[in-house]
């Protein structure tokens, strides 16, 4: 693989909605990094799967990864909760991990040279697409806030959806990932613990900036 020198590359892991998508968007507009959000390409497989069930096998989903462009992620269709419970269940898939992997990997080690390097969020970026990341962090937040969050997001998309059924979609979720034997969600020793319940997206972003910036200016 095709790897570009002298780059910065930022690894983050987190459980959902603990914030680190909204992090990384902040981290990488700042540093000029490319943005990966990891998950997204789950959800964009789930979504294939959900929309054309009878078409879904590994062949045509590694012709669509081959395809597949960072802003094909931005669809809104991928958001539901439906696609993000389906997503959790593919991520388990030998196969399929191998070709977002790969496509995850060029996105971390080859971004276009417009940018000074990239920043990744998911579940196993820290230890498993860029172990040799120079920062690594792991964003939480507690189950009721994480839940909270991703409602009102859920709200804002005109989605009818309960709280309650958004908290036991990610208590289903957190369990996916924590539990899967392939790639499961973990905090490493090197990555520097985020907790973000009680902290506004500022506070956080800048309590990742200083952490940041130590660590390229020394």
């Amino acid at each position: 693989m095709k790897k570009r020198k002298k780059i910065i590359k930022i690894a983050i892991d987190s459980p959902a909605a603990a914030g680190a998508g909204t992090q990384a968007k902040l981290i990488s507009k700042h540093y000029n990094l490319l943005h990966l959000d990891t998950g997204r390409c789950y959800r964009y497989v789930a979504n294939i799967k959900i929309s054309n069930p009878s078409k879904y096998n590994y062949k045509y989903v590694k012709d669509k990864i081959k395809k597949l462009k960072i802003k094909d992620l931005e669809n809104k269709k991928l958001l539901t909760d439906k696609v993000a419970t389906v997503a959790s269940i593919i991520a388990k898939e030998k196969k399929i991990r191998k070709l977002v992997h790969s496509f995850q990997l060029d996105c971390a080690y080859n971004p276009p040279l417009k940018y000074n390097g990239s920043c990744l969020d998911g579940r196993d970026i820290t230890y498993k697409i860029i172990p040799d990341a120079e920062l690594k962090f792991f964003i939480t937040a507690n189950l009721k806030t994480r839940a909270l969050r991703r409602y009102k997001e859920l709200k804002l998309l005109n989605k009818k959806i309960s709280y309650n059924d958004v908290l036991k979609s990610i208590k289903k979720r957190d369990k996916n990932d924590y539990s899967r034997k392939i790639s499961p969600l973990k905090k490493t020793k090197d990555s520097v613990l985020i907790n973000t319940t009680n902290l506004s997206k500022r506070a956080c972003f800048l309590k990742i900036k200083k952490i940041i910036d130590r660590k390229i200016t020394s």
